[in-house]
């Protein structure tokens, strides 16, 4: 059975949007390779190609940001879902990082209601925080 090895993040600046993830969800920038920079840098290559970001429990998947085009951000196919006790000082908290609001979105389905905050990062990929019960 396979296993997430990465979330992948396409991105124009990797290590300024593993920096913001980072903060946002208290995970740990990873150090490159021994010698990948430098190598790197000897071939003439861009040393912001690529950062990654891991969970310093290692309970969840590591975050990698890749610099290479991607689709529109206008929808959210696969997106991540931030979980936090005070779902609107989260949200104020990840706008003080460099998010965005986009909206707060309630769904109602018999007697259980839903509620959510619809948020972009820094270059625009959607999340959703929300909070148990709510």
């Amino acid at each position: 059975m396979a296993s997430i090895g990465n979330i992948t993040f396409a991105c124009e600046d990797p290590a300024s949007l593993a920096a913001f993830w980072c903060k946002a969800i208290g995970y740990e920038l990873e150090d490159p390779p021994p010698g990948l920079l430098e190598a790197i840098e000897e071939a003439g290559g861009d040393t912001n190609a690529a950062a990654a970001a891991s969970d310093p429990t290692n309970r969840c998947p590591r975050l990698f940001f890749k610099k290479m085009p991607r689709s529109s951000p206008d929808h959210l196919p696969v997106h991540l879902d931030l979980t936090t006790d005070d779902r609107e000082a989260e949200v104020e908290r990840l706008i003080g990082l460099g998010a965005s609001l986009v909206e707060t979105k309630t769904e109602q389905i018999g007697p259980y209601t839903e509620m959510w905050t619809v948020m972009r990062d820094p270059e625009g990929n959607g999340f959703c925080v929300q909070s148990p019960g709510e």
